[in-house]
């Protein structure tokens, strides 16, 4: 079973940045397609961003255009999503997801971590 641990989640005030990571054990963390994806109460589960298993080509819902960056360390074994500018309506459980194969900007990912909290006050 592969574990997918985030971290780095809090409170930013509006304008500000924030990192969070995911971090994983797994053996086979380069064959993974990574994701970040985000949900509010009650709401679905969207797309934020997508990296392929080599960091060569990276995805992003246009709410994150421009102002999130999603990177890999196949060394290290993590994933980071750079969050710059940080609105309120960014404000939600944000959860690193793994792959096999290629990348995918729906929900169809085989391993999710548990979420980490991003609030964004105004």
């Amino acid at each position: 079973q592969v574990q997918l641990v985030e971290s780095g989640g809090g409170l930013v005030q509006a304008g500000g940045s924030l990192t969070i990571s995911c971090q994983t054990s797994a053996r086979t963390f380069g064959s993974f397609a990574m994701g970040w994806f985000r949900q509010l109460p009650g709401k679905e589960r969207e797309f934020v961003a997508a990296i392929n298993w080599s960091g060569s080509d990276t995805y992003y819902a246009d709410s994150a255009k421009g102002r999130f960056t999603i990177s890999r360390d196949n060394g290290q074994n993590t994933c980071n999503l750079q969050m710059n500018k940080l609105q309120p309506g960014d404000t939600a459980v944000y959860f690193c997801a793994a792959r096999w194969n290629n990348v995918s900007m729906t929900p169809d990912y085989d391993y999710w971590g548990q979420g980490t909290q991003v609030t964004v006050s105004s």
